[in-house]
């Protein structure tokens, strides 16, 4: 029977166990600029119960999601692989006990210096979709294991990622092609659903065109043994999604029925692992409104797209917010960052619903905020320093 989170209100979505020691934690402490706590035993949960359903498919976690080196140390000692998008990364891992057998250098966009720093360092799989990337990879760690990436053109998630990564199916095909003729190993194909894809069923549609693209690719020839079924891992932000282990089992059993028997199956969580395990403490700056007319409130925040929550772009993710007042009546507002730029606005098209009484001074928790916000956080702009980061 497939179980799903319910659907919450923004206090509700914070009724994991495991969030008792992240609410304990923001209790008993202060913090002068925004910070990121995460609570590192329940990336290890959300790891097991993604193994559960993944079954014999390894997991390599995307690094990118939350690099914090005691994710990373916990992670290698439950025995996960890596997926790298740098060479900093790289280093990042293997600081923390990673094999380089372990670590996949999954950007298809990478530096020649790079490659030929992870080849010596020991990394033998690569990513790419074009072939003047095939003929970097060639040059510099010759020999190697490569997978092509495939464009997703029907996705179902809330975020698709269509457009910068991937290639069509005879492209892909024909690259198999060139990695053999400059003495590479083309060992499958890669491809992405697309972030915060919330069941499983909707994977459907993209398995589908996706496993054509497979059956070609062997029917041409080419001995494929690994396929690469990225990331969509979703993460509880305000609507329902399955439960990890359910989810995983169903992706695994369509992947199962519909490419046939693979060898070496990879999965590349992110969101799925960490965003659940963190909590960013912040507080409001200013409550205001542009003219008595103004139908919504502006309530600026401490932290904003810049400093944690680039993924407030295009309103994508829809973060769960919780303050002293929520027991007051509430009103709809714009939510927007405190730097001196006109694009810093997290919430407009969708006005978030936050207290009436909300004013500067009250503590904001920005809750299952551990992935994509530490390293989207930049450095100082404006001024203001990233986003601090304590793992308990």
């Amino acid at each position: 029977m497939t179980m799903t989170y319910a659907v919450a209100g923004a206090q509700s979505a914070s009724q994991h166990p495991m969030s008792a020691r992240l609410d304990a934690y923001v209790a008993n402490n202060e913090f002068d600029r925004p910070t990121l706590i995460v609570d590192v035993d329940r990336v290890e949960e959300q790891f097991n119960a993604l193994k559960a359903g993944l079954g014999r498919a390894d997991i390599h976690y995307a690094v990118k999601a939350n690099p914090a080196l005691e994710i990373i140390s916990r992670l290698v000692s439950l025995g996960s692989h890596f997926d790298a998008a740098s060479r900093g990364e790289i280093e990042i891992c293997l600081s923390q006990g990673a094999r380089p057998e372990t670590i996949s250098f999954g950007n298809t966009i990478k530096r020649p210096a790079d490659i030929a720093w992870a080849y010596n360092a020991g990394i033998r799989l690569f990513a790419a979709d074009a072939d003047e990337e095939l003929e970097k990879i060639a040059e510099h760690a010759p020999g190697s294991d490569v997978y092509i990436r495939l464009i997703v053109e029907v996705s179902q998630a809330d975020w698709p990622l269509t457009r910068k990564f991937g290639c069509d199916k005879d492209t892909a095909i024909r690259l198999l092609d060139v990695a053999k003729s400059l003495g590479l190993n083309p060992v499958g194909f890669s491809f992405h659903v697309g972030s915060q894809t919330r069941k499983a069923e909707m994977w459907e549609p993209s398995l589908d065109a996706l496993a054509e693209i497979w059956h070609a690719g062997k029917a041409a020839g080419h001995d494929l043994t690994l396929l690469n079924i990225g990331g969509g891992f979703p993460a509880f932000y305000g609507e329902a999604i399955q439960a990890p282990t359910d989810y995983a089992a169903a992706v695994m059993e369509m992947i199962n029925a519909k490419f046939g028997d693979v060898a070496t199956i990879m999965a590349e969580p992110g969101r799925g692992m960490v965003a659940e395990a963190g909590v960013i403490a912040c507080e409001v700056l200013l409550v205001s409104r542009k003219s008595d007319r103004d139908v919504h409130r502006w309530v600026y925040l401490s932290i904003g797209r810049f400093s944690g929550l680039a993924e407030t772009e295009g309103e994508a993710i829809r973060y769960q917010f919780e303050t002293p007042r929520d027991n007051d009546a509430m009103g709809p507002c714009i939510m927007a960052g405190p730097s001196c730029d006109s694009a810093d606005v997290l919430y407009e098209k969708r006005p978030m619903p936050l207290p009436l009484t909300l004013k500067a001074g009250d503590r904001v928790l920005i809750r299952n905020t551990g992935a994509y916000t530490s390293t989207y956080s930049s450095v100082c702009f404006n001024g203001f320093p990233p986003l601090d980061v304590v793992c308990i």
